[in-house]
């Protein structure tokens, strides 16, 4: 999508997982560190971008920059929701360390994908009239 619109994406990573960028992307291989990758992104985020990430803490982060969160599913992060979902992970969190299983995510599926690909779209056009206004 970001080569359809002639956007740059930006991947950024602490190593810890194999990355395979897709052509065209810039790859930024952070220090290793459980943050070290949501705090790069959370310094250069800026209000005309889109951030990837299941993250919730980090989408707050961005959202506070001006910029758009989505997750990997399609769920769109807004200032009117992301206490909300911070809220529910830090429940599910204490729910954990009492012991009571959470499940976890489920699996991605089709309908996920779908969603993602809808709601990536309508962000990047958002993103892209912001860019274009005075």
């Amino acid at each position: 999508m970001a080569a359809r619109l002639a956007l740059p994406l930006v991947l950024v990573t602490n190593g810890a997982r194999p990355v395979r960028p897709p052509p065209g992307a810039r790859l930024v291989v952070v220090a290793d560190g459980a943050d070290a990758a949501d705090d790069w992104i959370a310094e250069h985020v800026g209000a005309r971008d889109v951030c990837v990430t299941q993250d919730i803490p980090l989408a707050a982060r961005c959202l506070a920059k001006g910029a758009r969160a989505l997750s990997p599913k399609g769920h769109v992060f807004t200032p009117d929701n992301i206490g909300s979902a911070l809220a529910g992970r830090d429940l599910a969190r204490h729910l954990r360390e009492s012991g009571l299983a959470t499940g976890g995510p489920a699996p991605m599926g089709k309908a996920d994908r779908s969603r993602f690909l809808s709601a990536l779209d309508t962000l990047l056009q958002a993103a892209l009239r912001d860019a274009a206004r005075p």
